[in-house]
Order: structure tokens, then C-alpha cells, then sequence
């Protein structure tokens, strides 16, 4: 009698992704504070320990997208599309196609791969939150080391004193520190005001990390963080709660009413250099005087050139052709570390004229395109009371009011790479649950 064995059924472990992605977008923003060193700048291609990380992002969502184990957002592909066209043409139509293919890839790195690799690794409201907390964790590290470096004098000069933060991206970046402090703050007051509901020590916690950030962030003195991030923070109160809105900036203007009638040292600078911004239409200083110049310029070589623009990266080329003689040759800086340095002025220091001048009508077109995706987006999915929805949405609003005075450079590229593909995970519906 012959026995007959049962079938043997061969169960296949499920094609799914590794758990908790997310922690490789973590440790890219954790990357972002690594000094970059000298070497990192100058009119050339810039690699950066955050930009190795980035494309790493890239590297392991690709295989994931590949081999199935995540899937593409229907609508980020035609968020992201229009841009990456109106960059592919201005690149073809270049005067100069060698340089503008650098460009080429640095922009598809800022505003294409990386954002899109995010949202593949951002899969639920988990993955987000962690992201958002490695922000929180950058900014608070940064201010930290900012606000040492203002007290003992080893940030970066300011009317001949070395006591403006600039954390660990140095003088030759003095605006990153306060881009990422920034970001962390927007973060927490998000967090901040659902912390209610978390637990009696949620409430001093997030108090105590935005007094920390509010300090480097005064301290750094950079007085176009303070407009984005006033606006933004302000958007973000008034969505969440009206009422709240009027009590926090009650007390905050009570606060900075008395902070103003005991400042000293380095408070005496802050409140020196607020008042040259109420001065920047009537009587701008060097800088604010440079920017006018730069933007000027931008807007003669769109005339110029008003469907593919330059090409990208050229605008330094033109500089000279179509600004006045009123433009400096350069911008100064100085610290213990890197001592005194002369930046040449590469860009009209800000985006939109950026991608006017550089990709014309088509470029600016496709990078309107996607800011409309992604405005619509965290429209249609709002919720006021979500922390992440409200991070998202002042995160956002950051940026869109940064670039009207300033644009991309520097370590911090690969960081609001990263922000643009969190803004586009909650806009776009990859984040569940």
C-alpha cells in the first residue's frame, strides 16, 4: 500500500518595506549639521555630508519603488513633472549647456529626487512624525551651539564683533543655522499647541525648546528668518485657533517690550538690526541695497531672454551685464574659524527671479506648478487640530516667503529638499492612518 505524502505549501514572505524607512530621512537631516569645511564653497559644484545622504534617500527608494515594495502617489507625478520639464528645456536652450547641466542635476537633487524619495519613505503618520522630530532635534543641537557661540565670541562678526550665530555651517553660510532653527521652531509650535493633551511635562518640555530656539534664532540676526518665520508662525496659530492667536503674540509682544528695556551686548544687536528692517524701503543698508540691484538685474535678463531664460547656473555670467554700477563686487564675512572671506554674489538672492532669469517663463511655470500641488494638497487634506498637517502647512509657508529674499545654497539644500517631500507626503495622501 503505497502512502501518498501531503502537498508541501511553500508560504512566501510578503513583499513589503523594511520597517521604518523613515529613520534613513532622519539620519539624512541628522547629516545636515556635519561642518562641511572650506573646501564645500565657492562658485562651483557644492557636496555636502547632507548631499551624499540625500542621494543615499534616492538609492533605497528607487530599489523599493523597483522591486514593488512601495508605490508612486498618482499625484506627485504630475506635481513634480512640469517642473522637471520646464528645467529639461531651459537646459537645452542654455547659452552655456556645459555649466547648466551641474545645475541641471542640483535642481532634479532639490526639487525632484530627494522630495520624491521621501514621500516613497514616508508611508504613515509614524514615519512623519519622525521626520519631523529629527528637524526638531537638528535645531534644537544648533541652537545650542549658536547661542555658546554668541556669548563667548566665537560666531561670525557683526560690526566687528563675532557674536552672531551661525552654528556649525560657520560664517561662510550665515543663514543656514537660522534656516534650520527655524524649521525645528515652526515644528514645535505645532507640536506645542496640541501638547495640552499629551501629558502634564508636554507643556514645559515644548515651552523650554522654543525659549532655547527663540534665542538663537534672535541671536543669528538674520532678519529675513524673522519675516518668514513671523508669518508662518502666526499662519499656523490662526488655522489652529484664533483666540490662541491673540494670546500668544500678546504675550510674546509683552515679552519683547521687556527684553527691548534690559537688553545688552549682544540683546542691544538684535534690536539694532530689527530696526534696519523697518529702514530696508527708506534707507536700506549695503545688503538690502545689493539685493535691490540683484533682483533688478534678474528682471532685465528675463527681459531679455523670456521663454527658456539663460540657463541654469548662468546667472552669474549675466550679473555684471545688467546690473548697475552701484552693486558691490561681493559680500563679507568673517569668523574665528574660516577669518575674513569675500563671497562673490551668485544669485539675485531670490527664488522666483532665480528661476526667471535662469529658466525663463517655462521654468518659473513648472516651479508654480508644483507650490499649486502642494497649497491644493494640504487644502484638500487639512485638519487644523493635526499637529503634522499644521507643521506641514507652516513649514510650507516658511519657505514660500523665504524665497522672496533669498534661494538655495549651501548645506541646507539637501535639508528643504527633505522639507519639500514631508510638505508633499501629507499633501499629496502618502501619509495614512
Amino acid at each position: 500500500m503505497t502512502v501518498l505524502a501531503e502537498p508541501v505549501t511553500l508560504h512566501r514572505r510578503p513583499n513589503r518595506i523594511p520597517p521604518r524607512p523613515s529613520w534613513l530621512v532622519a539620519a539624512a537631516v541628522a547629516s545636515i549639521g556635519i561642518p562641511p569645511g572650506g573646501a564645500a564653497f565657492g562658485p562651483g559644484v557644492q557636496v555636502t555630508a547632507g548631499d551624499v545622504a540625500s542621494g543615499a534617500l534616492v538609492v533605497v527608494a528607487a530599489f523599493l519603488l523597483v522591486t514593488g515594495r512601495t508605490e508612486m502617489p498618482r499625484p506627485a507625478f504630475w506635481a513634480f513633472a512640469p517642473l522637471v520639464a520646464g528645467l529639461g528645456i531651459s537646459t537645452v536652450h542654455s547659452a552655456d549647456i556645459g555649466t547648466s547641466m551641474a545645475g541641471f542635476v542640483r535642481d532634479l537633487q532639490v526639487f525632484v529626487l530627494v522630495p520624491l524619495a521621501v514621500v516613497l519613505l514616508v508611508r504613515d503618520r509614524r514615519d512623519l512624525a519622525i521626520v519631523c522630530w529629527s528637524l526638531i532635534g537638528l535645531g534644537l543641537a544648533e541652537a545650542a551651539y549658536g547661542i555658546w557661540q554668541s556669548l563667548t565670541g566665537n560666531g561670525a562678526s557683526m560690526d566687528g564683533q563675532n557674536i552672531r550665530a551661525v552654528g556649525t555651517f560657520g560664517a561662510l553660510d550665515v543663514m543656514a543655522m537660522s534656516i534650520v532653527v527655524g524649521f525645528a521652531f515652526l515644528v514645535l509650535t505645532a507640536f506645542a499647541l496640541s501638547a495640552p493633551g499629551r501629558g502634564a511635562a508636554a507643556v514645559p518640555a515644548a515651552l523650554a525648546g522654543l525659549v532655547v530656539l527663540a534665542a538663537a534664532l534672535a541671536l543669528a540676526l538674520s532678519r529675513g528668518t524673522w519675516i518668514a518665520l513671523g508669518a508662518a508662525a502666526v499662519l499656523a496659530l490662526v488655522l489652529f485657533d484664533r483666540w490662541t492667536a491673540v494670546k500668544v503674540l500678546t504675550c510674546c509682544a509683552a515679552l519683547l517690550v521687556l527684553l527691548a528695556a534690559v537688553a545688552g551686548g549682544g540683546g542691544r544687536a538684535v534690536i539694532d538690526r530689527s530696526k534696519s528692517m523697518a529702514a530696508s524701503v527708506s534707507d536700506p543698508d549695503r545688503s538690502v541695497d545689493d539685493r535691490y540691484n540683484l533682483w533688478a538685474a534678474a528682471v532685465r535678463i528675463w527681459e531679455d531672454h523670456p521663454v527658456t531664460g539663460v540657463g541654469v547656473k548662468n546667472f552669474p555670467a549675466y550679473r555684471d551685464t545688467y546690473a548697475t554700477i552701484e552693486l558691490s563686487s561681493g559680500s563679507e564675512t568673517a569668523d574665528p574659524v574660516n577669518g575674513y572671506v569675500r563671497q562673490p554674489l551668485l544669485s539675485p538672492h531670490n527664488e522666483y527671479l532665480l528661476f526667471l532669469s535662469e529658466q525663463g517663463v517655462a521654468g518659473l511655470a513648472g516651479f508654480g506648478a508644483l507650490i499649486a500641488a502642494l497649497l491644493a494638497g494640504l487644502w484638500r487634506r487639512r485638519g487644523v487640530r493635526d499637529p503634522l498637517w499644521l507643521a506641514c502647512t507652516a513649514l510650507a509657508a516658511f519657505l514660500l516667503i523665504n524665497f522672496l529674499y533669498a534661494d538655495l545654497g549651501g548645506p541646507t539644500c539637501a535639508l528643504v529638499a527633505i522639507v519639500i517631500g514631508a510638505v508633499a507626503a501629507r499633501a499629496f495622501g502618502a501619509v495614512r492612518g
